[in-house]
């Protein structure tokens, strides 16, 4: 099983998060890559490894992603990297995978799954075999150490603990 390449003009990684509890921010990062050994008749044989660029948060707010980067979130001069190395990976229906590895933020690891969509493949204009895949990740920020808030003057929080990962993977 030869490792496919993550396709990083054809993917994004992404997050959501609430702000102010009424609206939501989106961010995403510019520079990221991988490698997706993957066996589709024995899909417990594949893995997935993804280093992500912390530095490359783009929330399109120049002010906000330098917070980001600061050491009040992801503190991006002593942890420049994100990462993501699969443990184990299982059918859980169809065209669905449970993809579970150990997630790295701020030099704090803990395990997390992504549920994964298979969206499919076939070969590009120069014969290549790509394939893609939709994948989702709730996370708890606090857990890897990103725990600055705001008190808000009517109560509440200014940025919600709860993120949302969001990944669209095209690999050959």
């Amino acid at each position: 099983m030869k490792p496919l390449k993550i396709d990083v003009s054809h993917s994004s990684v992404g997050f959501v998060v609430r702000h102010l509890v009424i609206s939501k921010v989106r961010g995403h990062f510019t520079r990221f890559g991988g490698t997706i050994a993957y066996d589709g008749e024995n899909i417990e044989k594949s893995s997935v490894t993804v280093e992500i660029d912390a530095t490359s948060i783009d929330t399109r707010e120049e002010k906000r992603d330098a917070h980001l980067r600061s050491a009040d979130f992801f503190d991006t001069e002593h942890h420049p990297t994100l990462s993501f190395r699969s443990t184990s990976v299982a059918r859980t229906g169809t065209e669905a995978l449970a993809v579970t590895g150990d997630l790295t933020m701020r030099g704090v690891t803990h395990p997390a799954t992504l549920k994964v969509e298979e969206l499919g493949g076939g070969k590009d204009p120069w014969g290549n075999q790509r394939l893609a895949w939709s994948a989702h990740l709730t996370v708890n920020r606090k857990d890897w150490g990103l725990t600055w808030n705001q008190l808000l003057e009517a109560g509440g929080l200014a940025v919600s603990e709860k993120i949302d990962i969001e990944l669209e993977i095209q690999a050959f």
